[in-house]
């Protein structure tokens, strides 16, 4: 029995010094300087072929808003996937990273939503011939930035980052996961102004290779700018934690006669 707990301890060793937030401070210092290259060669790449892409025959140039304002879509609710997940991870067994990775991602994930709500806007304007109009899509979109800032100012109405704040911030997270398939399929359970899925539906992509290839390196390269992001938040918050536990540690070996 105990030779089995030690083959089950050992098993999973690896993963909590991987999980470790100084662990994961150590690995992140290796992983950012190759990212930052990588992720400005793939964005500065993707950038020119969406300049480079054909105008369409009905929208003309104001297609070309395409090419950033799904990318901000799409991050916008895969961050927010990611914070669920963190979410989940810090509610049920609480782990600093998973906490880390919840705030952090939040600030990330409320800009993504506000650039495209801008975008569509700008887009929209030509299209449709309206700034804003209440429709199933765009009302859920700005239904997830109002989400987005009630968990921002949760995080951090708490003194008690490691426990009050943690969790309420944790479970308004998962609550507000219910309009990420809203969003999604919003343009099929109702009739709205916003166009039907154009890539992930029954019967393949609706677009045209010249403009779908240039979309979804468009699509990865944000996401890369996503990842290298999160990673330096996650890192800075790590570490800014540690120096406030260290102030604290210090502070209470100070004599009263110091203090005073």
């Amino acid at each position: 029995m105990d030779s089995m707990k030690e083959m089950t301890k050992a098993k999973y060793s690896w993963w909590k010094e991987l999980v470790g937030p100084l662990q994961f401070v150590q690995l992140s210092e290796k992983i950012l300087p190759p990212l930052y290259i990588i992720t400005i060669i793939v964005l500065t790449v993707a950038l020119y072929l969406a300049f480079r892409a054909p105008i369409d025959y009905q929208q003309g140039i104001t297609v070309k808003i395409m090419f950033i304002h799904v990318p901000f879509a799409w991050l916008a609710m895969l961050c927010y996937t990611v914070m669920t997940l963190s979410a989940a991870r810090t509610l049920f067994s609480y782990h600093l990273l998973a906490d880390a990775a919840l705030k952090t991602a939040t600030p990330i994930g409320t800009v993504f939503t506000v650039l495209a709500l801008i975008t569509g806007s700008l887009w929209g304007k030509p299209i449709w011939g309206t700034w804003w109009e209440w429709d199933a899509r765009l009302t859920s979109m700005f239904i997830l930035l109002l989400i987005y800032l009630g968990i921002f100012a949760l995080s951090r109405a708490f003194e008690n980052e490691e426990t009050s704040a943690a969790h309420a911030a944790a479970i308004l997270t998962i609550i507000g996961f219910i309009n990420i398939p809203i969003i999604k399929f919003s343009v099929d359970w109702w009739n709205t102004l916003h166009q039907s899925a154009s890539i992930l539906r029954r019967g393949g992509a609706a677009i045209n290779t010249s403009i779908l290839i240039p979309l979804l390196i468009n699509a990865f390269a944000f996401t890369l700018v996503f990842v290298t992001f999160h990673l330096m938040a996650i890192q800075n918050e790590i570490l800014r934690r540690c120096v406030i536990t260290r102030q604290r540690i210090a502070a209470r070996k100070l004599p009263e006669t110091d203090i005073s």
